[in-house]
């Protein structure tokens, strides 16, 4: 080893100082910069002589980048706009995660895995990742409606990855999951988001508004996070995920009318812990046992591309958008994020034998990361070639349910 850390203070100058590396070349390469925090943690990880940074001590600090990405996601949507979208990106959340566990599972009984090996593959293949899609969307700009119904659809999936956590848990150690317990959580999880929605709505955005009559940056902005991480505090110890708390924190905000000024004073912090969770993702990954597994990192892979694709792209239609909306939706979905990772960890600890999956959504995580943005960049001539090349029987199918479904929007004409 040329670098070993000594102290947590070392080891966030040495990922920094990687990272900074890693983003100049990048930039200089015009590259997406995820990729070059990817390629900075297996640098400094230890998997690969030479500089070492401790993984357990940076294990916490992703969690603050995770934290202020999806507070910043919350900003863009108020309350009023967040209930109008759930609907809608909640049952393109369920249809694609169905579709995706069935397709995993199948493709890991055909692998020759165990039952239990290809329902976490599933799992793992069936959750997008917030995360990736907001630093995919700051370097590929989309359509506002694309980006409205993805976040939407994306954030439902964070939602959903808190059941499937549970189920997940609960099968591992062995308990029967009854209907009445899965009920039970269900409705607790409504419980505390609704009650926390209730007295939000009538303190943050006094709260806020209050912070900004002093006319400094700085009483705002610690403000702002102090609420952010205090309510993802308070998600945590509900027992859900930290995301969902700064989700609600930045919908909160935002009813303040103060969203975009609070936007604007985060993003240097954002930035800054948005490139320690990406350099922390790849200090997963074990380039040994990936090419051990190689075989099996395409198949999953592929399966997550292509798979998303197709299931969101046939969701999203069938809750009546534009064939051009769902094909560029489906494109920014075909990737994997956090969530995989934790449901992949709990193949770990229940088997040795699936320690493996680990490595490989971990691998996996990482591919679909550098892939992202460029998929969103092909969505765009894709969208118009599948609008140029769809037959007019099912265009005019498509504009007549479309019509039915949402009678007050005007959809386009068919061709012809």
């Amino acid at each position: 080893m040329l670098f070993v850390t000594q102290s947590f203070l070392e080891d966030m100058a040495l990922v920094l100082a990687i990272a900074a590396v890693a983003t100049i070349i990048c930039q200089f390469l015009r590259q997406p910069v995820v990729l070059g925090y990817l390629v900075a943690g297996m640098a400094v990880g230890p998997h690969i002589p030479g500089f070492y940074a401790d993984v357990h001590q940076m294990r916490e600090v992703p969690e603050l980048g995770v934290t202020l990405l999806i507070f910043a996601i919350g900003l863009e949507f108020k309350l009023r706009r967040l209930m109008r979208l759930a609907p809608t990106a909640g049952l393109v959340a369920l249809a694609q995660i169905a579709a995706m566990v069935g397709l995993g599972y199948l493709v890991g009984r055909l692998m020759g895995w165990t039952a239990w090996q290809s329902l976490l593959a599933g799992a793992v293949a069936s959750i997008s990742g917030a995360v990736v899609i907001a630093k995919a969307f700051e370097e590929t700009p989309v359509d506002p409606r694309v980006r409205e119904l993805v976040f939407g659809v994306v954030l439902c999936e964070d939602v959903i990855a808190i059941f499937m956590l549970t189920v997940l848990i609960t099968l591992a150690s062995g308990r029967e999951l009854s209907f009445l317990e899965l009920s039970t959580k269900v409705r607790l999880l409504g419980a505390f988001v609704v009650l926390l929605l209730a007295t939000g709505i009538f303190t943050v955005p006094r709260l806020l508004r209050g912070a900004a009559r002093f006319r400094r940056k700085e009483t705002l902005l610690i403000t702002s996070l102090g609420l952010c991480f205090a309510l993802a505090v308070l998600a945590e110890r509900a027992g859900y995920s930290v995301a969902l708390g700064a989700f609600l924190a930045g919908s909160l905000v935002a009813e303040s009318g103060l969203g975009e000024e609070v936007e604007k004073l985060i993003e240097p912090v954002k930035q800054i812990f948005g490139a320690v969770f990406f350099v922390a993702v790849g200090m997963l990954i074990d380039p040994e046992e990936l090419a051990a597994h190689w075989a099996a990192l395409v198949l999953l892979v592929g399966v997550v591309v292509i798979g998303k694709i197709v299931a969101v792209t046939l969701a999203s239609l069938a809750i009546g958008e534009r064939p051009e909306v769902a094909v560029k939706c489906g494109f920014a979905m075909g990737q994997i994020g956090v969530f995989s990772l934790l449901i992949a960890e709990i193949g770990t600890k229940s088997d040795a034998m699936s320690g493996f999956l680990y490595t490989l959504a971990a691998g996996s995580c990482a591919i679909t990361m550098f892939l992202c943005p460029r998929l969103i960049r092909l969505s765009n001539p894709t969208a118009d070639w599948v609008g140029r090349h769809l037959p007019m029987p099912i265009e005019g199918a498509l504009t007549r349910y479309n019509r039915w479904l949402h009678p007050r929007r005007k959809a386009p004409e068919a061709k012809g």
